[in-house]
C-alpha cells in the first residue's frame, strides 16, 4: 500500500511537469553567421550564440552575440609626393551584439516561421592575432575603449524542432550608423535547445 501511494504522489507530481513541457519558456542556441559589410564590400564568417525567454505567448525577448572572424582585403596608399603605391592585406573582424523580441508567426508542422527586431551594437576592429578564445575576449574587453556603433536589426526566418531540439533559419539587414546608415546582409543558421 505504501508503494502504490508512493507511486500515485510520483505521478502525481509529474503530470504538471510533463504538460509544463508542451510549452517552451526557454530556446538556448549557437549558429554560423554571415555578414556582407557594404562599405568594404567584404564577406564574413563567424560563430555566435544566443538565449531567448518567452515574454509573452508567441513573443520572446532574445539576447545574441556572434564574432565573425579575421577578413583580409586589400588597400592601396598612394603617395602624392614620391609617387609610391602601397599595396597591404588589412585584417578585419566584427563583433556585434543584439537585444529585442522574436514574434513566432504560427506553427506549421512544428515550423515557425518568425520576424525580429533587434537593437544593438557592433564593434569592428583590425588585428593580426590568431582567431582564439583569448582574442574574443580581449574584443569584449575593448569594447568600452573602442568606437562601437549601434546596429538596428530587423529580420525574418524560420526555425523547426522536434521534441526539444531544433534548427533556426534568419536573414535580414544589420544596419549601422557610422556617419550615416549601413546596410548589410546578415545570415545565421544553427541549431538550438528548448526548455
Amino acid at each position: 500500500m505504501k508503494r502504490f501511494a508512493f507511486f500515485l504522489i510520483f505521478t502525481g507530481w509529474l503530470i504538471p511537469l510533463a504538460s509544463a513541457q508542451e510549452t517552451e519558456h526557454v530556446q538556448v542556441g549557437i549558429f554560423a553567421d554571415y555578414l556582407r559589410l557594404s562599405q568594404t564590400e567584404t564577406n564574413f564568417g563567424g560563430l555566435g550564440a544566443r538565449v531567448g525567454f518567452v515574454a509573452y505567448r508567441n513573443i520572446k525577448l532574445e539576447a545574441e552575440m556572434s564574432y565573425d572572424f579575421d577578413q583580409a582585403f586589400t588597400e592601396s596608399f598612394h603617395d602624392s609626393t614620391t609617387g609610391v603605391v602601397t599595396v597591404r592585406r588589412t585584417g578585419l573582424r566584427t563583433l556585434h551584439g543584439e537585444f529585442g523580441p522574436k514574434v513566432n508567426l504560427g506553427e506549421h508542422w512544428h515550423v515557425h516561421p518568425f520576424v525580429t527586431l533587434k537593437g544593438g551594437f557592433i564593434d569592428f576592429r583590425v588585428n593580426n592575432a590568431p582567431a582564439t578564445i583569448g582574442t574574443f575576449f580581449s574584443s569584449v574587453d575593448n569594447l568600452r575603449r573602442k568606437n562601437v556603433s549601434g546596429v538596428l536589426y530587423p529580420g525574418g526566418g524560420l526555425e523547426g524542432h522536434l521534441g526539444p531540439v531544433g534548427i533556426r533559419f534568419d536573414i535580414g539587414d544589420e544596419l549601422y550608423f557610422n556617419s550615416g546608415t549601413h546596410n548589410n546582409l546578415r545570415i545565421a543558421f544553427g541549431p538550438y535547445i528548448r526548455f
